[in-house]
């Protein structure tokens, strides 16, 4: 006779949850989320430094990002924009090594993303010659990022203008999610099974800024004053490695839910 400890261990085998753990130690999620952090912070922040630098508002691409992203205010937001702010010159000082190195470290970031998505779907790696796609990627995420950062400076000031941000931030996050991992699979999962996970992905951003509000930015505060930018750094790259662990948590959740049928149905 079946006991009740049985009956729940099969039903805990046969659930989507169980799926979920399984699919989340297989993928090493925490440990890719981690490179996911270290790759973002020798790729994002040039790169949005240098991007903010070109533009003629002048306005600190990466730090904002961060700030925006984290959802800090007042001593928290000050103590990030110090630790990230760009050098009044730094278009003129850049070499000619850093920028092939940032081309290095960018298509790095992209290939880790894109090896991700694949491991997540099952999918075989792409041929090396598609390293276009992460060229791509990587300046429509560059884009993404900055134009947010941008409307946050715009739209601020009513609450009807947060309100519109809110929806379009929203909107557009889940968009290039949704694209981001059908692009750089190459188009080899149905569209409609990658929705669920962009859904979650923004979701899950939506709740790590909350804890962000609520848990990092005292922390900010706190160890700006024991360990000074060291403590700022520390705190920064844990939420770096929130957000990489929601970018794949929200696929793999994503491709738990999606129906069998359309896992493998791509377009190429």
């Amino acid at each position: 006779m079946t006991t009740a400890r049985e009956r729940l261990h099969t039903a805990w085998r046969l659930s989507r949850a169980e799926q979920l753990w399984r699919s989340g130690k297989e993928l090493e999620l925490m440990h890719r989320a981690m490179g996911f952090a270290a790759l973002a912070v020798v790729t994002l922040a040039p790169l949005l430094i240098l991007v903010a630098a070109a533009n003629p508002f002048k306005q600190r691409g990466f730090a904002l990002w961060v700030v925006d992203g984290m959802g800090l205010s007042g001593s928290p937001a000050h103590s990030v924009q110090r630790l990230f702010a760009a050098p009044s010159r730094v278009l003129s000082a850049t070499s000619a090594f850093s920028v092939p190195a940032l081309v290095v470290f960018g298509l790095t970031f992209a290939a880790s993303v894109q090896t991700g998505y694949e491991k997540i779907w099952g999918l075989p790696s792409g041929p090396w010659h598609k390293v276009w796609r992460q060229t791509v990627w990587l300046a429509a995420l560059t884009a993404y990022l900055y134009a947010e950062v941008q409307s946050g400076l715009v739209l601020q000031h009513r609450w009807w203008e947060s309100t519109i941000r809110l929806t379009l931030t929203l909107l557009f996050g889940v968009l290039f999610f949704w694209w981001g991992q059908w692009f750089l699979i190459g188009g080899r999962v149905h569209w409609r099974a990658l929705l669920p996970g962009a859904a979650a992905t923004m979701a899950g951003l939506v709740g790590l800024r909350g804890f962000s509000v609520l848990v990092f930015a005292p922390l900010i505060v706190s160890n700006a004053v024991s360990y000074g930018a060291l403590g700022t750094v520390l705190v920064v790259q844990s939420w770096l490695i929130g957000v990489g662990f929601v970018v794949y948590g929200g696929a793999l959740l994503g491709q738990v839910w999606a129906p069998e049928e359309e896992k493998g149905n791509g377009s190429g």
